[in-house]
């Protein structure tokens, strides 16, 4: 262990199987790291958002974290693929082999996976009953743990991250179309010269081709409608605006698109650091059946997110299959993600009759405008997990625990303790 910036850190690693049906089949590496004050503290296994997102790493103690380390000692779990645990990306999946090998071996790597690795660690560390905080896809995850190994939880808190646990892919994405398409029109009321300046992104790149990125990836108008994950969040979306004011610059080739505007592209376009988002994004969500690229099945039906519209909304979390074709660092998997779009054999995530019986404490924040975790999905899902209390909040969108986490963190805690939520949630 050691001790830094008023935090003790340790670090835990355990050996699980690749696929938990076959307890001596191939291993694989889970790691996690422990940040606490007090080591008598109950613990918390934090699962962070994504899918195919590391932990925090923490430089010292700060918003939601420095809350928490008052009341648990926490583990940051570097999901299977992430992190320090085994990777999983272009370089690595190589050694699978074929592409047929590489999709297989990414089978075994969505919620129900991570839930089992978790419940490794917990056996690991000597855990007879822990807490833990979910955010968006670590929220899904919550509910496949309640599913699994309910025995295992004594309360959990999700934030953005109530799952459909039901619906198709393709119903969870036309509702994710039509909260971005109400977040472009908030944001353009907000900067209304803005979209004037996007339509002359788009108007220049349909007539200039050799506009590139730093990693040679052409600029396209679908690569430059991924500005739009700048609107998922409270915290980052006036950044847009920046974005947008220092499209251009003037060169003695004329008017192009400025370095630091391609810098901000690419920052938001390129899937280098995090190829398992890209890969897994549309897993999340199959069960029983094929999700074929679901985002973009249902694309027709929104005429002014496709890329022939005059001047095309800015898109959020959907991924495509140009997405493969054009980024270098997810061409070499482009066969891999056709393969798991058509698999058709993903199990069942929750086990809604387990989740209706649930007697663990759950408190989940529900944020009212979150363009990437339906509002009335995730109503929908809270009234199928008994004893479930949902806190819909106009305050905060999906990143909330970037913008208040403390008092989001403490509101939630005092609703699974039964304690005043409001009067938490203003305490210092």
């Amino acid at each position: 262990m050691t001790h830094y910036r008023g935090m003790d850190v340790a670090e835990h690693r355990v050996t699980v199987p690749l696929d938990h049906a076959d307890p001596h089949g191939e291993q694989i590496s889970i790691f996690a790291r422990e940040i606490s004050t007090d080591s008598s503290l109950p613990w918390l296994l934090f699962l962070q958002g994504g899918p195919g997102g590391k932990s925090p790493r923490p430089a010292s103690l700060s918003g939601w974290l420095a809350e928490a380390v008052k009341h648990f000692r926490v583990l940051l779990l570097d999901q299977r693929g992430t992190g320090l645990s085994t990777p999983a990306n272009r370089q690595s999946l190589a050694l699978r082999g074929d592409y047929a090998a590489q999709a297989r071996y990414l089978t075994h790597f969505r919620a129900d996976s991570i839930v089992r690795d978790a419940e490794a660690l917990r056996e690991h560390l000597g855990v007879e009953r822990w807490s833990t905080m979910g955010q968006s896809y670590g929220g899904f995850c919550t509910l496949t743990y309640l599913s699994l190994f309910p025995q295992s939880l004594e309360r959990c808190l999700i934030t953005g991250g109530l799952a459909a646990l039901d619906a198709e892919a393709q119903d969870v994405y036309r509702a994710t179309y039509q909260r971005m398409a109400e977040r472009n029109a908030e944001y353009f009321s907000w900067y209304p010269q803005d979209f004037g300046i996007l339509h002359e992104i788009y108007e220049h790149v349909r007539h200039n081709d050799d506009e590139v990125l730093p990693n040679g990836q052409p600029v396209t108008v679908p690569l430059v409608q991924m500005l739009g994950m700048y609107l998922g969040g409270n915290t980052r979306v006036h950044l847009l605006h920046h974005v947008f004011e220092e499209a251009f610059v003037d060169t003695p080739g004329g008017r192009r698109l400025s370095d630091t505007f391609l810098d901000s592209l690419a920052a938001q376009a390129s899937f280098s650091s995090n190829p398992l988002y890209a890969l897994m994004h549309e897993t999340i969500y199959a069960q029983g059946s094929p999700t074929n690229f679901a985002a973009e099945s249902v694309l027709p039906e929104f005429a002014e997110f496709t890329a022939h519209a005059q001047t095309p909304l800015l898109t959020g979390e959907m991924i495509f299959r140009w997405h493969f074709a054009s980024d270098p660092a997810l061409r070499p998997l482009e066969d891999v993600a056709r393969v798991l779009a058509e698999y058709e054999h993903f199990g069942p995530l929750y086990d809604l009759a387990v989740l209706a019986d649930n007697t663990v404490p759950v408190a989940a924040a529900v944020y009212h405008d979150d363009v990437y975790v339906d509002r009335e999905l995730s109503l929908r899902t809270a009234s199928q997990v008994n004893g479930l209390q949902a806190w819909v909040t106009e305050d905060f969108h999906h990143d909330g625990i970037a913008d208040e986490g403390p008092a989001i963190f403490r509101r939630l805690l005092a609703m699974t303790k039964g304690e005043d939520p409001e009067a938490a949630a203003a305490a210092e």
